[in-house]
């Protein structure tokens, strides 16, 4: 079984953010990881119904009243969305007043649940999406220096194709490739936003983005 490198900085993330709390889980295929252990009483919801969860619904319209939940998961989900800025609303109003959005999502990522894969974000969408939307974010991080980002497209391109002529070779080095490059991501030493290296960035191509952004 291979690992993915985008796997243990999630773990650590929603380990450094579990709760006590009542929380909706939008997006309930997470549910296969575990996420129970850091989130005991969540109520699971997804617009799929043979993912099982516990109520069917619709990020864009949450069958749920306001002020309800003390905590919103949302892992994985956002690039699937067809309207962010109204996903982000409908998390808020489910919110009690101080109530977290605790979120993850996609940056530098192949396509994946196709077809119904929409977005990339970067930094600084988020940041304008929790301050329309009236949020304070509390962290905005991601979840890969660049080098590991590389690492994670490798991997999921492997996942993802078949190749001519030696398929499984071909996977196995590609495997290889992303192990050694997520190695060498602490190698970095800056990593800048522009061509002209004016402009740092904590980093240049992760694979995605953490976010918590607190309802005031």
């Amino acid at each position: 079984m291979i690992k993915k490198i985008t796997r243990a900085a999630l773990e650590k993330f929603l380990k450094s953010e579990a709760s006590e709390g009542y929380m909706l889980d939008i997006g309930s295929g997470g549910s296969m990881y575990g996420y129970d252990r850091f989130f005991p009483h969540r109520i699971t919801v997804d617009i799929d119904p043979a993912r099982n969860p516990e109520i069917v619904g619709d990020i864009h319209a949450l069958p749920f009243g306001d002020n309800t939940f003390d905590r919103v998961l949302c892992v994985e989900v956002l690039e699937h969305v067809k309207d962010p800025r109204r996903a982000f609303k409908e998390m808020k109003r489910v919110l009690k007043p101080g109530g977290k959005i605790v979120l993850s999502t996609r940056f530098l990522f192949p396509i994946h649940d196709a077809p119904n894969d929409y977005w990339r974000f970067t930094h600084f969408a988020l940041q304008m999406l929790a301050d329309e939307t009236g949020l304070s974010v509390l962290r905005l991080e991601p979840d890969t220096r660049a080098l590991s980002g590389l690492g994670a497209v490798m991997q999921r391109i492997a996942f993802q194709s078949r190749f001519k002529y030696a398929d499984k070779l071909i996977k196995i080095l590609l495997f290889v490739f992303a192990w050694v490059v997520d190695r060498c991501a602490g190698l970095t030493k800056e990593e800048f936003g522009d061509i002209k290296k004016e402009s740092r960035v904590t980093a240049l191509a992760p694979a995605g983005y953490f976010l918590v952004a607190k309802k005031n």
